[in-house]
């Protein structure tokens, strides 16, 4: 059931599948209640394990993700900073982001396990870029996104 998921304790790709395998009213209930903060959270403890420094060269960047509908209609803004061939992850966004990436909690969840096509969402405006357009489609290079 996905209100019992953690993606800090499970493997990336066995979460894939249950984001595959959940219904979208599901999803959005879940993500509408209690649980929202510990799968979000989850999701983001894992991105730096995911991370591919090979792929990253010398970038530098301050990345913010504003993941959106919340019942009281605000996000959540996670602060990604790529430096040095490594990711690091924090919730408090105190930095000038190079790059925010905007999108609803259920195209985040798509997009995270590969249910989605980053591109497409764009394209579709359901995901939108302010800042860095050209480090927008080089983000998903920099990671190893699990396949469902």
């Amino acid at each position: 059931m996905f209100a019992d998921a953690d993606p800090a304790l499970m493997e990336p790709r066995d979460f894939a599948r249950l984001v595959t395998a959940t219904p979208v009213d599901e999803l959005r209930r879940v993500m509408g209640g209690p649980h929202r903060r510990t799968i979000l959270d989850g999701i983001f403890v894992r991105m730096p394990t995911l991370f591919r420094a090979d792929r990253a060269g010398d970038t530098e960047a301050v990345l913010h993700w504003s993941v959106g509908d919340r019942r009281e209609g605000t996000v959540d803004t996670y602060e990604m900073v790529i430096a040095g061939g490594e990711c690091v992850l924090s919730e408090r966004p105190d930095r000038s982001p190079r790059l925010t990436l905007t999108l609803s909690d259920i195209d985040f969840l798509k997009l995270v396990s590969s249910n989605a096509n980053p591109v497409t969402m764009f394209v579709l405006g359901r995901m939108k870029a302010k800042g860095d357009r050209g480090l927008a489609m080089r983000i998903p290079t920099l990671f190893d996104i699990p396949k469902p």
